[in-house]
């Protein structure tokens, strides 16, 4: 590099002279400092190293050589996106990673870089600094890497502060750095990293400020942790924080006292010392202090339109700010249900398991099912919320889910006719026999008979828009069909409470005849085809779903099986796995091990079970007043009205799903093409996109997509997908909204440990004890994870763990941060996890509640 290259190459510059449009030079972290100095926050001064002296250091050292090499074969190019098995479990990126990193802090830095670097550290006056990584790709919205690289603090020296920050640039390529990239679908070809170089803060306290309540997602509540000394003690989960929850205005709302485990301090010469703490129940911060924190913490949310994830260090009175990021995986704000919401909220989150996508929610829900729900409302004179209003949305990702509160309008006073009128003219028995329903039948054959290879893009959305047409078909009969079912159940019920036999009418409707109980006498079959299968019967009762569609795939026998499971998939193969809502979720024709994992359920013996229906219509007939048989007629009749009404309801819906099987086909076709564009990687991933967004695209005459398209979508698609990942383990609605929460939790029968509530959700599974990175290899998938504390090391263990349980940390954590952002549950601080529970324990984590209980004896209630 010559001269004129070198001063064109910005490597260093004061904090004040970045914010938050320099991350590409100032790394995540550092454009953030820059701006809030800029800003006039307290925050200690410093320099930044950009990463323009990375690129530079790599381009003149044989570096440049040896990471192109570790890319092209290392653990973040594996196909199946995992770490390799060399870096799976020591916490360094295997021996390659390792001696990348050794290359990095070995390599002797240019003169210039070095003279440079050297320079703005005399500029900084010397002494005591913290020198802390800042990637690029650090900080944003949806990605914390929550103590992914390295910090150094106490560094003192020139010569140390230089080799200080070749560590920094060496710490982008450890595993778990890595592993934290591909979870976020980073490029790593595309990452680099900065360095802030800060004077050091003396910390008397020191921790972190959440400005809204990260486990309930309750934005007028903020919540600091903190401990004696440095802030690493906190961040990095060594110790049980003091924890204060806030009001608004820095009111304590509530207070848990700390464990003070180690206090970690500057030390002596350089680097840190620790020494144990003396646990009090007294807090280490005061009231003004508390409140100072707050009014900071609000004043940075204001400035950077969104709740902030701050560091924080209080010396000789003074508060500073070493850090402030957007706050990732935060819940939305709790609603508040009124007892409308509350009564119809258990429908919709049975409905909403899943979080929609994008294509979903403006694709077959807005245009099928809730434009369904919409007619079926509007025939009453009722509105219906719109799907903006039922699902909101951040970033175009749905959040939350709004249980609605339907609307009557001046035309509900005369619903009560029309609906009499209909039920009287459509009978629900003869549904089926309505011209309509041949019309829908027909279009669902047109469509799925239709080849989509040879059509135009704009053809193929077209063909798209036939089939959420032919959902108007499903919703003219519901609207014309459904009123006619209140009249005969309640109509047999004042019969059967004349008869004194009121007690029957659940298990007579229940008898009603339908296509959902005619699969499941169907998938009787099948696992009565399979049982005469010796090989297939065996495989059921000694293999997973996969295992024995693999043996279907692979042997050629099994006829009897292979033709019955065939025509079972034709009729019943169009029926949704997880929800009618969602047509991203695969059919049993797409998944058929869903199917094979029903008949594996079936297999083997099964206990007989009461025909409570066939005993309830026995017992009515067998009453003295039925010997009169005009009566006789009139009851059964209106039995099978009632029947037939369910029925209607029932079929309905499974007819509805027909229309699943093309817009999927549809979507696919779309997606292949996007994946021939560049703009997606798999097909699937067209369900980031919204269906209008698929609309305003135009091929080429030649049916080629424009190159211009990827620029435009896939920035979209990127950013869809990793706020998706930031909700993971967030519910649509709390349950408890709805039910109750019960106790709390420290105060449950039955709690093995509590600690603090740190990421939300439940996981059951085994415990397995992890007490040093040595046992990493120990944890198998599935397993709860449950050791003394957590550094950043400890993070690629979160993806095959079911759910963590940590003695110390609190919620400001590198283990807790991680969590929340992996979507597993995590308790924190519980002082005697490690103590109490054992391998192979089944356990329940509750990690909204803080509690870990015998998973047995929740099974068992």
């Amino acid at each position: 590099m010559d001269d004129s290259q070198r001063h064109a190459t910005r490597t260093t510059a004061p904090l004040a002279a970045l914010g938050v449009g320099d991350v590409a030079v100032a790394g995540g972290k550092g454009a953030a400092l820059g701006e809030l100095v800029r800003q006039g926050f307290p925050v200690p001064p410093g320099f930044i190293i950009t990463t323009g002296a990375y690129l530079s250091f790599l381009a003149e050292t044989n570096v440049d050589a040896a990471l192109g090499g570790f890319l092209s074969v290392g653990p973040e190019e594996a196909p199946d996106g995992g770490a390799s098995d060399a870096d799976a479990g020591d916490g360094t990126g295997g021996a390659d990673g390792a001696a990348l990193r050794a290359l990095f802090s070995a390599t002797e830095m240019p003169g210039w870089l070095r003279r440079e670097i050297l320079d703005a550290y005399a500029g900084l006056g010397g002494g005591a600094v913290a020198v802390r990584s800042s990637a690029t790709a650090e900080d944003l919205p949806g990605a914390a890497f929550a103590g992914q690289q390295d910090t150094y603090l106490n560094v003192q020296g020139g010569d140390n502060v230089v080799q200080a920050v070749a560590n920094c640039w060496a710490s982008l390529w450890t595993d778990r750095a890595m592993a934290y990239r591909r979870r976020q679908g980073i490029n790593p070809h595309e990452v680099a990293i900065a360095v802030v170089v800060q004077k050091m803060v003396p910390a008397a306290m020191a921790g972190v400020l959440f400005t809204a309540n990260p486990v309930t997602g309750e934005r007028s509540e903020m919540v600091v942790d903190a401990n004696p000394g440095l802030g690493e003690a906190v961040v990095s989960g060594r110790v049980t924080p003091e924890h204060y929850v806030l009001d608004g205005s820095g009111k304590v709302l509530s207070f848990t006292p700390g464990g003070r485990e180690v206090v970690i301090s500057a030390a002596e010469g350089g680097g840190t010392q620790e020494s144990s703490g003396t646990q009090g129940a007294k807090p280490g911060l005061a009231a003004e202090e508390l409140a100072d924190l707050a009014t900071l913490g609000k004043k940075a949310q204001r400035h950077f339109g969104r709740p902030q994830d701050i560091e924080w260090a209080a010396a000789g009175g003074t508060l500073y700010m070493l850090q402030s990021r957007p706050m990732t995986a935060l819940p939305p704000q709790p609603p508040v249900l009124n007892a409308v919401q509350r009564r119809v909220g258990p429908f919709f989150i049975e409905m909403f398991q899943a979080r929609p996508y994008p294509l979903d929610v403006s694709g077959w829900m807005s245009r099928g099912i809730l434009a369904m729900l919409h007619g079926m409302a509007g025939s009453v004179g009722v509105v219906f919320p719109s799907v903006e209003d039922l699902l909101p949305e951040e970033e175009g990702v749905v959040v939350q889910l709004i249980p609605p509160v339907p609307r009557p309008t001046i035309r509900t006073f005369a619903a009560p006719v029309s609906l009499l009128h209909r039920s009287r003219r459509f009978k629900a028995a003869n549904w089926t026999r309505d011209p309509r329903f041949s019309l829908f039948i027909d279009n669902i054959e047109r469509l799925n008979g239709k080849d989509l290879g040879p059509l135009r893009w704009s053809a193929v959305v077209a063909f798209a828009r036939e089939c959420f047409a032919a959902m108007q078909g499903i919703t003219d009969l519901r609207v014309s069909y459904l009123p006619g079912i209140p009249v005969p159940v309640l109509k047999m019920r004042f019969m059967l409470l004349l008869l004194g036999k009121i007690k029957l009418a659940p298990s007579l409707i229940a008898g009603a005849e339908t296509r959902t109980s005619q699969a499941n006498r169907a998938l009787e079959r099948l696992a009565s085809i399979a049982a005469n299968d010796p090989g297939l019967s065996r495989a059921l009762l000694e293999s997973d779903a996969r295992e024995i569609l693999g043996l279907l795939e692979k042997e050629s026998g099994h006829r009897a099986f292979r033709e019955a499971f065939g025509a079972f998939q034709l009729e019943y193969g169009h029926r949704e796995t997880t929800s009618v809502v969602l047509s991203s979720s695969p059919t049993w024709s797409d998944a058929p091990e869903v199917v094979l994992g029903l008949v594996k359920a079936m297999s083997g013996e099964r206990p007989l079970k009461a025909d409570q229906a066939g005993n309830a219509l026995a017992e009515l007939k067998r009453h003295p007043a039925l010997r009169f048989e005009p009566l006789r007629r009139r009851v059964l009749a209106a039995v099978e009205s009632a029947q037939a009404g369910m029925a209607f309801r029932e079929d309905s819906h499974f007819y509805a799903t027909k229309a699943i099987p093309p817009i999927r086909r549809a979507y696919r076709e779309l997606g292949r093409r996007l994946v021939l564009a560049g703009v997606l990687e798999e097909p699937d991933e067209i369900h980031h996109l919204r269906f209008e967004e698929l609309e305003s695209i135009t091929d080429n005459d030649d049916g080629a997509l424009p190159a211009s398209l990827r620029d435009r979508l896939r920035p979209l698609v990127l950013a869809r997908a990793a706020k998706r990942r930031e909700l993971e383990g967030i519910p649509l609605l709390d349950p408890a909204l709805l039910f109750g929460r019960g106790h709390p939790g420290r105060q449950m029968e039955g709690v093995l440990v509590s600690g603090t509530a740190a990421s939300r959700g439940q996981a059951t599974g085994p415990v397995r004890v992890i007490r040093t990175p040595a046992e990493f290899g120990r944890l198998r998938s599935g397993e709860v994870l449950v050791c003394p504390y957590t550094n950043p090391a400890w993070t690629p263990l979160f993806q095959r763990a079911a759910a963590v349980v940590v003695d110390a940390g609190g919620l400001g954590s590198h283990a807790a941060i991680v969590a929340r952002e992996y979507g597993i549950p995590a308790v924190m601080g519980t002082g005697s996890g490690t103590s109490t529970l054992v391998d192979g324990q089944r356990v329940l984590v509750d990690g909204t509640l803080g509690v870990v209980l015998p998973a047995a004896s929740l099974e068992g209630s």
